[in-house]
């Protein structure tokens, strides 16, 4: 592989790797594998405890990304603050696509999911399978959320909230 391949990343990088989540990379090693010598970047996610390595020319198959800008943080929240879309499927097939929304690592599609799955006290209760994607979608939202703003994952949570709480209050006006 030749070394003049531009890396968009760099050690400290805060990424987004489509079926974890946030994750920072800690390193960039070399490790031989079947006689070849790869690249790899070492992605730490800290918070589920686990390690990853990614082959530095894998990384566009892969789907791993830079951090969401302002501007798509902004349109997740918008996402967030609009009615819910609740498709007439049945829950197998709907949990199925919540499930792709997610992995696909586009903060908007799992801003979609976190709206969609959101309850309110006074609404019928979440399914343990509702609740288990719900909350995915929502952690990682508030994840990203958090690395982007530099402002930590409690006040980013805080932030979510607020804007799902005044969704459900402007419903119910």
């Amino acid at each position: 592989m030749s070394k003049s391949k531009k890396l968009e990343f760099r050690p400290n990088d805060y990424v987004v790797y489509p079926a974890h989540g946030v994750g920072q990379i800690v390193s960039i090693e070399e490790q031989e594998v079947a006689g070849y010598s790869l690249e790899l970047f070492v992605i730490s996610f800290e918070k589920d405890k686990m390690t990853l390595r990614v082959p530095t020319n894998k990384v566009t198959e892969s789907g791993l990304r830079s951090l969401s800008s302002p501007d798509v943080i902004s349109q997740a929240m918008k996402t967030l603050k609009g009615k819910a879309k609740v498709k007439r499927a049945m829950w197998s097939r709907r949990a199925q696509e919540y499930e792709q929304k997610i992995n696909s690592g586009d903060l908007i599609s799992i801003a979609e999911v976190v709206r969609d799955l959101h309850r309110t006290d006074d609404q019928r209760e979440q399914s343990y399978s509702e609740r288990q994607l719900y909350e995915a979608a929502l952690e990682r939202l508030t994840r990203e959320v958090a690395a982007v703003s530099g402002a930590g994952e409690i006040s980013a949570a805080k932030q979510v909230d607020e804007v799902l709480t005044s969704r459900a209050a402007a419903a119910a006006a």
